[in-house]
């Protein structure tokens, strides 16, 4: 596994990250890594501090890695971050096939040669696959959905797809920046700045591109949907401690999160004053749910769920 420290260019927002959220440094080092999937294709991850990483963190369509900086600064323990295939240093895939049963494929080998036991946290298409992962990966022992459950229905998604639909080569990236805004997107400018810049590169002719295969597909269309049914059926066979953060301004609706609840009554429902990204939003918030289900998938006994579907 090549590894390369990137602390000099892709990391370089993390301490002024810090200082916005109010995270005390020093911050754990973080280091890039890559690893291939089973076809041969690039993943990229970060890892956060040394030692076995205790969360896995998986983000959402269009986000990369470096969502997670914030959340696992603040959490302040070993942790790795895996680039969704087609996002951030991980490869495209020709067919542009991103559903989390794909997703969940690709990382399953990869995620199988990280040592040590540890729980998942995965925010919107991250979540769908993280719930896929961790039903066959006997060293998971949590999982944390965040704004996302299997019912979430390309409506109750709109304002994220309208942002992903938009233009795909801007003349700025503040041109960028103003669109997430105006979307309703992250708590400050600086804040989006700099998702954004880790997020884009520069062509040729100085128009900034998304780094994201979503927005390079042309005339091909992207394969996001989900087997509804295999999803609520590898929640309802796991075994350890799986929570869901719903958003109050996200798309996980007061609705899905009962209906949630009711499938999996041996689960926890948390809200949180945040938009959908809720690792961005108030990553200090996120981060001490994040250490309160790793305290309590250490003290718990793993009892099966059972389904009544």
């Amino acid at each position: 596994m090549a590894v390369t420290d990137h602390s000099s260019d892709e990391f370089r927002f993390r301490v002024e990250e810090a200082a916005e959220f109010g995270i005390p440094l020093p911050l754990l080092p973080a280091m890039r890594t890559n690893d291939v999937d089973d076809d041969g294709r690039r993943l990229g991850i970060i890892r956060y501090g040394t030692g076995d990483p205790e969360v896995i963190f998986l983000h959402g369509a269009g986000l990369n890695a470096h969502t997670w900086d914030a959340t696992a600064a603040s959490l302040n323990a070993p942790a790795a971050a895996v680039d969704l295939p087609g996002h951030g240093a991980s490869e495209w895939r020709d067919d542009a096939d991103y559903r989390p049963e794909t997703i969940a494929a690709a990382l399953a080998p990869v995620i199988d040669r990280i040592d040590g036991r540890h729980i998942f946290v995965g925010q919107s298409l991250g979540g769908l696959a993280a719930a896929l992962v961790s039903a066959q990966d006997s060293a998971t022992k949590g999982l944390l959905l965040v704004d996302i459950t299997p019912d979430v229905s390309t409506g109750d998604a709109a304002q994220i797809a309208a942002f992903l639909a938009q233009s795909r080569d801007f003349a700025s990236r503040d041109e960028i920046v103003d669109g997430a805004r105006a979307a309703g997107i992250g708590v400050s400018r600086d804040s989006v700045a700099r998702g954004v810049a880790l997020n884009t590169r520069e062509q040729d002719d100085g128009r900034v591109v998304f780094a994201h295969h979503l927005a390079h597909l042309g005339g091909l269309q992207p394969s996001l949907t989900s087997d509804r049914e295999r999803l609520w059926n590898a929640l309802e066979n796991l075994t350890v401690p799986t929570w869901l953060v719903r958003a109050r301004r996200g798309i996980v609706t007061e609705e899905l999160a009962r209906g949630f609840a009711a499938r999996l009554p041996r689960s926890r429902v948390i809200e949180i004053d945040t938009g959908h990204n809720v690792q961005e939003d108030d990553p200090v918030a996120l981060a001490r749910i994040v250490a309160e289900l790793l305290r309590s998938s250490d003290t718990r006994s793993p009892a099966p769920h059972h389904s009544d579907a």
